[in-house]
């Protein structure tokens, strides 16, 4: 059996399984925007109105978009969105780097960790929304 054969076999079965784990991590995510809220509020940046609110459109948001990503006639559409989301929501993710002080060392290391990794989620959503659908290739 050579290497490549092994190799495709593996991107095809991540190909496969990735809409299902991003989903995962979005509908967690989105959950948490409800049993948290008021953490989530004290992170959205001071000049947007009505924090909570924003929490709670954030969280039907990543909801919305793990629901989406199950089907695979609206994986390509949420993949998008999903995108567009990690960037709208990158700006609260540094307003909790900015407000983290008084925090132990360990809070500090996280909260600036999390900001770089919004890029490979990105990333993520991208690949997932430029992914063909099984039968599309020979279909059109």
């Amino acid at each position: 059996m050579s290497t490549g054969s092994s190799a495709a076999r593996r991107s095809s079965r991540w190909r496969a399984v990735s809409p299902y784990l991003l989903a995962g991590l979005l509908a967690a995510s989105g959950i948490g925007h409800f049993v948290a809220a008021d953490t989530y509020a004290s992170i959205v940046p001071r000049a947007l109105p009505a924090p909570r609110t924003l929490v709670y459109l954030s969280g039907l948001a990543e909801l919305g978009c793990a629901a989406a990503l199950l089907v695979p006639r609206s994986r390509r559409a949420a993949a998008w969105a999903t995108a567009v989301l990690f960037v709208a929501v990158f700006p609260a993710n540094v307003q909790m780097a900015l407000d983290r002080s008084g925090h132990s060392a360990a809070y500090d290391a996280l909260t600036l960790a999390r900001l770089p990794v919004q890029l490979p989620l990105i990333w993520w959503a991208v690949v997932i929304a430029r992914q063909r659908l099984a039968g599309a290739a020979e279909a059109g």
